[in-house]
């Protein structure tokens, strides 16, 4: 019972936000559902059919100037950092990380998703991506800000309904902004860092403030122009729906709903002047939305599928040209964005066919000849629509997990929705939204190479809230849309090509009814028995087969014979992992193929679901930053590891004089290092464990999970580097080289306790010359934990923590003298990281970790 508190704890923390945005959502249907209950759907419908052509191409005039001022957000955040990129990157991040983000919702986080994949592959970090998507969320904030500031200073009508004078808005107002401007342009001079929340980054100099004051005004303005356009006759002037525009922009921000649907619209509708007709302007909403949202996202759509065909080569390449050698890396990474964005086209899909098939359908003129044979056409397209609709809702989550089943039945489901659109009064158009969007599925599918059951974690809280969204929508509709219709018995058993109404019942009931079977035989399917596992000792030697192809020394550690091994389904790739508590902590990168990495982390992801445990990905390197992106987890750095480039390696010169010193002082006392491979004679493992034992007495227990042991079966499979004086052993290190013996580490490192001052330094040194000398390019010294974390005086709390342990935590291990021992070898440092589950505390985490390498908390008071 006490060991589920803090998974439990922690699933509430992930669905609580889930539930109240969905009570939010459903409020707003709501509230909108009262608010429109005048208007008939027939006459909204109606306004959509007959909106003038010029209204439409200013709205997509306006569109298109919003979108170019929103590259500005990137390009100044990119100056911010100092990070500059070329121009047709920055527009190809920025425009597509907004199309995604407006589209999706909680843009910092589905846009700086698509941003890591572009910009990462161009050179950036994740911190460096994460700081670019923090200061567009604050320059948006502050843009909607001041935008709304000043248009109700300039012109408070829009305020009016508060009961204030005109005058007292425009004076507050005012001041407001004044101040706003003012303690910006004094902090922005001071060079000052602003945290708001998780969110901390410094204020660009004035000039560049001013840029962006202008690029935010321009956003905010084109945005408002595009809706302003499409509203009827009766609406505000510009500059008072500007302030209007602002704050409903603002609500559906803080609502957390997915782009502000519902909250957005109530807000604008319900700030509208009496006399404007609610028919027409909730036409105008439904088609900002279109022109706004959907049709960016159906461009970038089209974009990321043409880029994968260009990529592809062929005569598309041609066409186009050859993408420069310098962007290539950043157009090859948007690969990583298709899964979300197949996941977000399907379900947007199939609320649209359920919605559709609970409309009133329009009977075409051909099929009025045969009453019977139209009846039976729009009966079977409705009902297909319906069944294609709840088929898309259940494999959007199949195709976010990159399931190759999914997407073969996504293009099935998309086929039947096509046939149904022909079924349903020869609806041409819709027949050409679908074949368009299957048509740009086609290139994807190396994408999508997951073998994996479809159903895998549909029980997750998001999938719940957003499965409920799409009924909540549908339900409403269909009361709004049918709701002068009294209901009888009578409905279900009508059948004529004018029977609107009882049609929508009908696909209703099997849209619900499709639902309702899949999630009870979801839940009542029996447990497959799994495939015989294999032994301890097989699982150890199928890794040390795949370590065989294998470049990373730390992916040795998988034969200590500590951690439990996850191998792939093809059997050419694993990770290792270890459980503490409620916590499944994976060690390193996965190992093996590229293609199988992100399939292994989906794979532990599951296992950690299922077995109500949260996955901890410890020690990961900038290789599989994007897998973890994209599984939006969170990252934390955890240390630096050091690397010496051997080639390059040398005691010559002035910065290793006194190295070079002691180690050949070292040589002088009769030191040598043999290297011996395995498998080693017991005589040998004998000697080296008095050394162990003697080493151990003075350091404490065995340590585990990072660290090999002294174990006969672990050491046999390595070579040992052996440091003798006149035969006999004084100190020892068993040698971490995979593959080629590229890179090389060591894991023990053991010696007499009267012979420790300057042996580490010898070992270190006596083993890089022979690597070295042997054609070995790296040699790694380890990691430094809490290593090279944010100086900065207002980063996150792991942060503080880190940085604190690291220059104070000398009680419990010494992490500033380790990292500098490792820093007199000048090596390259490079990062590594812990990726958590949302919502898991990188201190419980790494608690969680220290106890798995210290075998326990005796181990941590027994250092």
């Amino acid at each position: 019972m006490f060991r589920n508190g803090p998974m439990t704890r922690l699933k509430l923390r992930r669905a609580v936000p889930l539930a109240i945005g969905l009570a939010l959502f459903a409020l707003g249907l709501w509230a909108l559902y009262h608010m429109l209950g005048e208007v008939r759907p027939g006459a909204v419908l109606a306004e959509l059919r007959t909106v003038h052509p010029a209204r439409l191409a200013g709205a997509t005039a306006a569109m298109i100037v919003g979108y170019v001022a929103l590259i500005g957000y990137d390009w100044c955040a990119l100056r911010l950092i100092d990070r500059p990129l070329p121009p047709r990157a920055v527009a190809l991040g920025s425009f597509l990380g907004f199309a995604m983000g407006n589209t999706v919702g909680v843009s910092v986080v589905s846009g700086g998703a698509v941003r890591y994949r572009i910009y990462a592959a161009l050179g950036l970090d994740a911190f460096e991506v994460a700081s670019v998507s923090s200061y567009i969320a604050a320059a948006t904030g502050v843009g909607l800000l001041l935008a709304g500031l000043g248009a109700l200073a300039i012109h408070p009508g829009a305020l009016t309904e508060v009961a204030l004078p005109e005058t007292t808005i425009r004076v507050v107002s005012a001041a407001i902004l004044v101040t706003t401007l003012v303690l910006l342009y004094v902090f922005s001079a001071r060079g000052a860092v602003v945290k708001a929340g998780r969110l901390s980054f410094r204020l660009p100099r004035p000039g560049a403030l001013s840029g962006q004051i202008v690029i935010s005004l321009i956003d905010i303005g084109a945005a408002a122009l595009c809706l302003w356009l499409l509203l009827p006759e009766g609406r505000p002037d510009f500059v008072t729906f500007t302030a209007i525009f602002a704050g409903a922009m603002v609500l559906g921000l803080i609502s957390h709903v997915p782009g502000g649907v519902g909250v957005f619209e109530t807000a604008v509708l319900a700030a509208l002047p009496g006399e404007a007709p609610l028919e027409q302007a909730a036409a105008a909403l439904v088609m900002f939305r279109v022109i706004y949202y959907l049709l960016p996202f159906a461009v970038a759509f089209l974009v990321v599928s043409l880029n994968e065909l260009r990529m592809a080569g062929g005569w598309l390449s041609k066409v186009l040209g050859e993408i420069p050698a310098t962007l290539r890396p950043g157009y090859a990474a948007l690969s990583g964005v298709v899964p979300a964005m197949m996941a977000v086209t399907a379900f947007g899909m199939g609320v649209l066919l359920v919605l559709v098939s609970l409309v009133p359908s329009l009977q075409a003129d051909a099929l009025q000849e045969n009453e019977i044979l139209a009846a039976l056409l729009l009966e079977g397209g409705t009902m297909m629509s319906a069944v294609s609709g709840v088929a898309l809702l259940i494999l959007s989550h199949g195709l976010l997990r990159r399931l190759a089943a999914a997407y073969w039945l996504t293009l099935a489901a998309i086929a039947f929705a096509i046939l149904a659109a022909l079924m349903n009064n020869l609806d041409l158009k819709s027949m050409a939204v679908f074949g368009a969007g299957g048509l740009a599925m086609l290139p994807f599918r190396r994408v999508f190479y997951r073998q994996a059951k479809l159903t895998e974690g549909v029980f997750s809280a998001r999938w719940w809230a957003l499965v409920s969204a799409a009924v909540l929508a549908a339900v409403a509709f269909f009361l709004f849309a049918h709701r002068a219709t009294p209901f009888s018995a009578a409905l279900w058993t009508e059948f004529a090509p004018g029977a609107n109404t009882p049609r929508s019942l009908r696909a209703g009931l099997v849209a619900s009814s499709v639902m309702l079977f899949f999630l009870l035989g979801l839940a009542l399917q029996p447990t497959r028995p799994r495939r015989k596992a294999e032994t301890a000792a097989e699982a150890l030697d199928h890794a040390a087969r795949i370590l065989e192809t294998e470049e990373r020394p730390q992916a040795c550690l998988a034969l200590t014979g500590d951690k439990t091994l996850m191998f792939s389904e093809g059997g050419d790739a694993f990770l290792m992992y270890s459980r503490q508590r409620s916590a499944m902590v994976v060690l390193g990168d996965p190992v093996g193929p590229e293609h199988a990495v992100e399939q292994l982390a989906w794979r532990l992801w599951d296992e950690a679901q299922k077995a109500n445990c949260r996955p901890v990905f410890y020690e990961v390197s900038h290789r599989t930053l994007p897998v973890w992106i994209e599984m939006g987890l969170s990252l934390h750095k955890v240390g630096e590891e050091a690397v010496v480039h051997l080639p390059a390696f040398s005691l010559a010169g002035s910065k290793f004089k006194t190295m070079r010193a002691a180690y050949n002082k070292k040589k002088r006392e009769g030191l040598e290092l043999e290297i011996l491979q395995a498998p080693h004679a017991p005589e040998l493992l004998d000697e080296i464990e008095v050394v162990s034992r003697a080493w151990l007495g003075t350091k404490g227990r065995e340590k585990g999970f990072s660290i090999g042991r002294f174990d006969r079966g672990y050491l046999n499979r390595f070579p040992l580097a052996v440091i003798r004086r006149e035969g006999r052993v004084l100190a020892f290190a068993n040698v971490l080289a995979p593959g080629a013996q590229h890179r090389i580490a060591i894991d023990l490192m053991r010696y007499l306790p009267d012979e420790a001052s300057g042996m580490m330094e010898f070992l270190f040194v006596s083993l890089m010359e022979h690597y070295r000398d042997a054609g070995a390019l790296e040699f790694s010294l380890g990691v430094a934990p809490l290593a090279g974390l944010s100086e900065r005086r207002t980063p996150q709390m792991w942060n503080q923590f880190g940085r604190l342990m690291f220059e104070h935590g000398g009680a419990f291990y010494n992490f500033e003298g380790l990292r500098g021992f490792k820093q007199k070898f000048q090596p390259e440092w490079r990062p590594r990281y812990i990726a958590l589950a949302p919502g898991t505390s990188p201190m419980v985490a790494m608690a969680d970790i220290a106890l798995l390498i210290a075998g326990g908390a005796r181990g941590i008071l027994k250092r």
